[in-house]
């Protein structure tokens, strides 16, 4: 997992509330284990038509926003099932935070695990940060994880709270099996002296 560095980006407004994960990555998208790949069918039925043309109003499909690394979205963000695509896919696009009052607890989670950080806001900085997003190309955010700050393009900062393990994995980028691998010498250890006292397992 890449190292979590500072983020500055255009955000993207996506207002919606209980957004969920199959309208994040529709179920058709997840016969693949690979972690790539599925940023083109993001918001898929919502991005295109029938047709598989893009919807011009969707937020993703503006210009603007089509290279966005943050989005600004709606309450309650990832409900829904509990399915890792979601941020996959997400991440393949390019979202490397998600600003919202809520969240699913296991999206919530599964974010971290993948390299993304979800930040829960109070409604009215929300807010105030989906009105920069309305704002367009020359409205960009930036979010620094050390010092738990997001900086509005008027140069006023919202602090966030984070918690500190996942803070330190998503700086260090480490997921789950790094973390195991870093425990690499005494699982070994573990392992010897476990076979020398079983010889027969």
């Amino acid at each position: 997992m890449d190292k979590f560095t500072t983020v500055s980006s255009v955000a993207a407004p996506l207002p919606l509330i209980n957004i969920d994960t199959d309208m994040i990555i529709p179920k058709q998208f997840l016969k693949t284990i690979k972690r790539s790949g599925l940023g083109k069918n993001l918001f898929d039925e919502m991005r295109y038509n029938q047709s598989g043309d893009e919807i011009d109003d969707f937020v993703l499909n503006q210009e603007k926003y089509k290279n966005t690394n943050i989005l600004v979205a709606g309450d309650n963000f990832g409900c829904g099932s509990s399915r890792e695509h979601a941020p996959w896919a997400l991440l393949d696009f390019g979202i490397k935070v998600i600003i919202s009052t809520s969240f699913a607890d296991i999206f919530f989670n599964n974010c971290f695990k993948n390299g993304i950080l979800p930040i829960i806001l109070p409604k009215k900085e929300r807010d105030l940060l989906m009105d920069d997003a309305h704002k367009g190309s020359n409205s960009v955010l930036t979010i620094n994880l050390e010092n738990q700050e997001i900086t509005r393009p008027d140069g006023s900062i919202i602090k966030f709270e984070v918690d500190k393990f996942k803070k330190k994995c998503l700086l260090d980028g480490l997921d789950d099996i790094e973390l195991t691998m870093k425990k690499f010498e005494k699982i070994k250890s573990f392992e010897n002296s476990y076979f020398q006292k079983f010889p027969w397992i």
